[in-house]
C-alpha cells in the first residue's frame, strides 16, 4: 500500500515549471485542489447528516 502512495505523489511545482503553456498550469492547479474540495464536501455532508440525526433524537 505504501508503494502505491509513494508512486502517486505528484510534485506540482515541478509540473508547473515544465508546463508547455498557461492553460496546462491552470489545469494542474485545479487538479491538485479537486481532492481537497471533494473531501471538504464529504465532511460537510457527514456533519450535516449527523446534525439532523441529533436534532431528530435518533
Amino acid at each position: 500500500m505504501s508503494i502505491v502512495l509513494f508512486l502517486q505523489q505528484v510534485d506540482v511545482a515541478e509540473k508547473i515549471k515544465t508546463a508547455p503553456d498557461s492553460s496546462y498550469q491552470l489545469g494542474v492547479l485545479i487538479g491538485s485542489f479537486i481532492p481537497f474540495i471533494v473531501l471538504v464536501g464529504i465532511a460537510y455532508w457527514m456533519y450535516n447528516r449527523a446534525k439532523k440525526r441529533d436534532k431528530n433524537g435518533f
